[in-house]
């Protein structure tokens, strides 16, 4: 009987010891947040977390915040994902989680995140403004590399947004894209008219084709914002090019 007691005395000892090891990374984790020193917290709090099975939300978000600020991608998205799976501030959880998605230039898991939270919190402003800024830059530059099919993809993850004026601009970008794919196509096949008419037809129908899905895209955005002269005057220059 007294090995029985002395077995629970060193086990309750040994339960004293890992709690107070935990509460000091924990303090520790939360001194260095608060000096800003965020490589340190997210090492402290990565061990308290560790140590109690990653039941403490508000160190989990703490952790996830401090690695975003470390520049610690991987960890931030870790972290908050972690806040958003136990449902905790949520629109600072999903918003830290597409930024380190965004920093790490992963545009699908960027994607995925902000489709997420905005199903979880519709209409979303923080979530909404990374999409557009992201989605749109991300475009431009694969059109400027002349992924016509990657920025297109691009732009439409915009429509997923409320936000008319982020809607707005997509629908531009996809517009004005496929106007100047039309209109530079149609551009190199004139001279063929008279040299090669069979090609120049097959040319110009897919110009033709390429203009009238830009004019597609051109009128949603009238329709959002009839006073918009750049959209009005790329479907005055399509109408005159189709007729």
């Amino acid at each position: 009987m007294k090995k029985i007691v002395l077995l629970v005395a060193f086990c309750l000892s040994i339960g004293n010891v890992f709690a107070q090891d935990a509460d000091k990374l924990r303090d520790e984790g939360d001194a260095a947040l608060k000096a800003k020193n965020y490589p340190e917290a997210v090492a402290k709090y990565g061990e308290y977390l560790k140590l109690t099975e990653y039941k403490d939300t508000v160190r989990i978000f703490n952790c996830g915040f401090s690695a975003n600020q470390a520049k610690m991608y991987e960890e931030a998205a870790k972290y908050f994902d972690m806040a958003v799976k136990y449902n905790y501030n949520l629109d600072d959880s999903y918003t830290g989680e597409a930024m380190a998605y965004r920093n790490l230039n992963k545009t699908e898991e960027f994607v995925s995140t902000v489709e997420a939270g905005l199903k979880a919190l519709p209409g979303n402003a923080n979530l909404e403004k990374l999409l557009y800024s992201y989605c749109i830059k991300q475009g431009q530059a694969a059109q400027k590399k002349g992924d016509i099919e990657g920025a297109e993809a691009l732009y439409k993850n915009v429509l997923i947004a409320s936000n008319k004026k982020y809607q707005e601009g997509a629908l531009y970008s996809l517009g004005a894209m496929l106007y100047n794919q039309g209109a530079t196509t149609l551009q190199k096949v004139t001279p063929l008219a008279t040299t090669e008419p069979d090609k120049y037809k097959a040319e110009k129908a897919k110009a033709d084709e390429q203009l009238k899905e830009a004019k597609g895209y051109l009128d949603k955005a009238l329709e959002l914002n009839p006073n918009n002269a750049n959209v009005k005057k790329l479907v005055d220059a399509i109408a005159a090019t189709l007729q």
